[in-house]
């Protein structure tokens, strides 16, 4: 089978027409607009009148949602090709908008695909494909994190309603989401992964109250943060809200989550670069005893090893792609999880030695390395932290390597694998050689 490392004509113009794109019209709005929740506001009236000429311009390319399959309006274009595209759209929040592949957005649209009902789909999914309206998922709890035995979310049958009660954190967009996608304990006799249900809630449903909405950690205190920790005060929705099967929420959730780690980990990519950019851009423009920083060998080793982290990393991020795009879910599990927890350890190393470099100037606000800096540990805890999926390869690892009930263990079979050696090659050995 031929390995090609090359990227096909036509497509590498579409993705060179992206570069420019983001680079010329896309990018500089980030420099104006800075809150972070202003990219995925789709009742901001100013913002929205911005980008939807971008958005427009996407569309007409035929770049517009390309994560979804062609009976939803993309192109199905794969994970490899939206790795390489994500590699660019990272590079800052208003991208993603821009062609349509905002989170949560792009998650809650492919499980409503997946398992909505034609009435679901008609509501929800065509608007949100179209950009009019912004969803939330709201799956993570104030106490559970990566524990869901500890989820406490319920919700029973009430007549033809659902009632739902519980509180939920890190619930991203709820304040202005036309819509959540709710997670909740229906049945709590089986464990917690087959007790499980997702609900379509509208979020103008009585009885969704938002306590605060959460900040990032690199956000000032004084302006709201776009996560909500929401509490369901018995929040009543009709039998037909269940999205798929009572029971099988941690199924789709699966669907959703694998998708979003690697999506994670190919924007990370764009995340490496910029701040590799901006390592060499300093290092060549700072002076300091008598030379340009990119003249000192410290310096030339970090730049080094950031390129030889990131070429790493992407290559591993396209290899995990490949096999999603395989349609093997059991084998591109391994390889989702590696890029998960390789995306906060490159991050990590690539954007200290970038602040390191910047000096005083690394460590304002006045650049980009500050927020990226905050990402790091963010990208350790979203969607499962590392130490997780750390087990999950090392379990996949381990299942490689055990013996069969015929095979030796090493302090057994390797005298027996040398006795075998010398015996088919007994006839070349002197005596000397032999007894070695």
């Amino acid at each position: 089978m031929p390995w090609d490392f090359e990227t096909e004509t036509e497509f590498q113009a579409q993705l060179d027409w992206m570069d420019a794109f983001v680079r010329e019209e896309i990018e500089p709005i980030g420099l104006v607009w800075r809150k972070p929740t202003d990219p995925f506001d789709v009742k901001n009236e100013t913002t929205c009148e911005l980008i939807r000429p971008l958005q427009e311009a996407v569309r007409k390319r035929g770049l517009w949602a390309c994560h979804l399959t062609p009976e939803l309006g993309g192109q199905g274009y794969g994970q490899v090709k939206l790795a390489l595209m994500n590699e660019i759209l990272g590079r800052t929040n208003w991208a993603s908008r821009v062609f349509g592949t905002q989170a949560p957005d792009t998650g809650n649209a492919e499980i409503i695909a997946h398992y909505g009902t034609p009435e679901q789909k008609d509501r929800y999914l065509q608007p949100l494909l179209n950009g009019e309206i912004v969803s939330c998922y709201s799956m993570t709890e104030p106490q559970a994190g990566s524990d869901p035995g500890q989820f406490t979310c319920k919700a029973w049958r009430e007549g033809d309603e659902w009632v739902i009660e519980g509180e939920k954190y890190f619930s991203s967009h709820a304040d202005f989401a036309e819509f959540l996608i709710v997670m909740a304990i229906t049945d709590d006799s089986v464990p917690v992964h087959k007790g499980a249900t997702m609900f379509l809630v509208p979020r103008s449903t009585p009885g969704i109250e938002i306590l605060r909405n959460v900040g990032l950690m690199y956000e000032s205190l004084d302006e709201p943060g776009a996560h909500g920790w929401v509490r369901y005060n018995r929040v009543r929705v009709p039998a037909d809200a269940v999205l798929g099967e009572p029971g099988k929420a941690f199924e789709l959730a699966q669907k959703r989550l694998g998708g979003g780690r690697i999506h994670h980990a190919m924007r990370t990519v764009a995340y490496c670069r910029k701040a590799l950019d901006m390592l060499c851009e300093r290092a060549l423009s700072r002076e300091t005893q008598g030379s340009v920083l990119a003249d000192k060998q410290s310096v030339q080793n970090y730049i080094a090893d950031s390129f030889i982290q990131l070429e790493q990393f992407r290559l591993l991020v396209l290899y995990a792609a490949w096999w999603c795009d395989k349609g093997d879910p059991r084998k591109s599990r391994i390889y989702i999880s590696a890029v998960k927890v390789q995306a906060a350890e490159v991050l990590h190393d690539i954007v200290r030695r970038a602040i390191q470099v910047h000096g005083a100037l690394g460590c304002s606000n006045e650049t980009p390395l500050a927020g990226l800096w905050s990402t790091v540990p963010m990208m350790g805890v979203m969607d499962g932290p590392s130490e997780v999926h750390r087990v999950t390869i090392a379990k996949q690892v381990l299942r490689r390597h055990v013996p069969a009930a015929d095979r030796l263990w090493p302090n057994e079979w390797l005298p027996a694998k040398i006795s075998a050696a010398r015996e088919k090659f007994a006839h070349l050995l002197d005596d000397t050689v032999g007894n070695l």
